[in-house]
């Protein structure tokens, strides 16, 4: 099969028109809704692909770690919100970025408020993270007095400047049609708004909503009841989003080239240099309930083609990927022939590869990690 960019092991393959496409859609949508898009840099993790955000009107942004935002800050983004439990271990860092950029640090727990009010050497917005149904992290919902309580002290710190409640509707990813993830959001954005009125009977007069989930912010038409959107994994999708429905198979905008380093017709099997340190362990399910690992694609000389229909991802090892496929497909590679995998979850595949290769052949690199 074509090698137009000469690749000899797994590389991580970006379609930056769709990816362009993407951002501009997600965008729009946040300005017909009037709503802050604050995208979340953890799908990408590259200050050049930042800058495609920045170049379509973007200036406040999201991200997953203390290093990330150290990182997206040398390279000139002045608004960052860590969507994280701050970390107070990290403070001396905190305090660093602090004091060079508009910081947003998410808090749930009195211990971590007092932590910070005795610590913090310049100010920073707090997000009072709440679980709205997810189960993963946050304060629940319906402890009106515990949120109450938290929202008391942190208005009464120095350097703590309350901005809002913040949640992410992770529960989303389970659902499978569009009526399902509205459903959803209305129920978290309906918990929200009663944390807000509770904060506004008590004297916060301004609280805002803060939601961050793809599927939400892809599939509901009208997000004007929050005041920002975090999406993240919407500039590439993946697997996970079409099995909900939150995309097009043409919309997803990554895929890993892998190359075929032997063929077992007998089985109907071919295997890619390709395995869980390249695509991570995440696997959807097929209808009868097999795990699958990615879905198979050709590569041409002006990108990847639709997937291919009998073929799929069965299994993975460390380094090694089984693909199952029918006569027909097993026939039409041979060894050296590269396919491409696209990815059940391409935030955890960005995360393994650390760089891209653009259609046209340029490289891009993902941050370093200390």
């Amino acid at each position: 099969m074509a090698n137009p960019l000469a690749i000899q092991r797994p590389t991580l393959l970006l379609d930056r028109s769709r990816a362009l496409a993407n951002i501009e859609r997600m965008a729009r949508k946040a300005a017909r809704s009037r709503v802050r898009f604050r995208p979340h840099f953890k799908t990408h993790q590259s200050a050049a692909v930042g800058e495609w955000f920045r170049q379509g009107g973007v200036e406040a942004i999201t991200v997953s770690s203390v290093e990330m935002a150290r990182y997206f800050a040398q390279h000139g983004w002045q608004d960052i919100t860590i969507a994280f439990p701050a970390n107070i271990l990290e403070i001396e860092a905190i305090n660093h970025l602090a004091r060079q950029v508009e910081l947003g640090l998410l808090v749930e727990s009195a211990e971590t408020a007092n932590f910070l009010a005795q610590h913090l050497s310049s100010r920073v917005n707090i997000w009072l993270k709440i679980d709205t149904g997810y189960g993963r992290t946050g304060l629940a919902w319906s402890d009106l007095n515990a949120i109450l309580r938290l929202a008391e002290q942190i208005e009464a710190a120095p350097h703590l400047s309350l901005r809002g409640l913040l949640t992410h509707s992770g529960h989303t990813y389970g659902a499978r049609s569009k009526a399902e993830v509205e459903a959803i959001y209305r129920d978290s954005l309906a918990k929200l708004v009663t944390g807000q009125e509770r904060l506004a009977t008590a004297g916060f007069s301004r609280i805002e909503l803060s939601i961050g989930d793809t599927p939400s912010c892809s599939l509901v038409d009208d997000l004007s009841g929050v005041d920002e959107i975090r999406p993240g994994n919407f500039l590439f999708y993946d697997l996970m989003q079409l099995q909900i429905g939150a995309c097009r198979e043409a919309e997803i905008a990554v895929a890993l080239a892998c190359p075929v380093v032997a063929k077992h017709p007998t089985q109907n099997k071919l295997v890619i240099y390709g395995g869980a340190v390249h695509l991570s362990k995440e696997a959807i399910r097929s209808a009868d309930g097999r795990p699958l690992y990615g879905y198979v694609a050709e590569l041409g000389a002006e990108g990847w083609g639709p997937r291919l229909e009998r073929a799929c991802v069965s299994g993975l090892s460390q380094e090694h990927g089984l693909i199952e496929a029918d006569d027909e497909t097993v026939a039409r590679f041979n060894v050296g022939d590269l396919v491409t995998i696209l990815p059940v979850h391409s935030c955890l595949t960005v995360n393994l590869m650390g760089q891209y290769r653009t259609l046209d052949g340029e490289t891009l690199l993902c941050m370093e990690r200390s």
